[in-house]
């Protein structure tokens, strides 16, 4: 009966160590990346690696958002002109 409990308590212990170690933090906090590209001030916005929104503040003029038009690559348009969001659905595939 005590080796039954020892290795029970020696699996619990095991399992336990396991599951710290699967569960990765989720932040719900972008991290937010600031660079210089000639007078222009550009912030990235990423959420666990994936780029999702980019602001450009030029010295002059007004601040603007580029945002992803589509989830699978790296084609971004500006947020402040909605008629420039075109669908690009794949209807044949051959």
């Amino acid at each position: 009966m005590r080796t039954l409990n020892c290795l029970l308590l020696a699996g619990l212990l095991g399992v336990g160590a396991t599951m710290a170690h699967a569960e990765d933090p989720v932040t719900a906090e972008p991290d937010v990346t600031i660079r210089q590209e000639g007078d222009r001030t550009v912030q990235e916005y990423r959420v666990n690696g994936f780029l999702y929104a980019i602001k450009v503040i030029p010295k002059n003029g007004k601040p603007y958002f580029l945002v992803r038009s589509d989830g699978s690559d790296g084609n971004f348009i500006r947020s402040d002109d909605p008629d420039m969001l075109i669908p690009a659905w794949e209807i044949f595939s051959w």
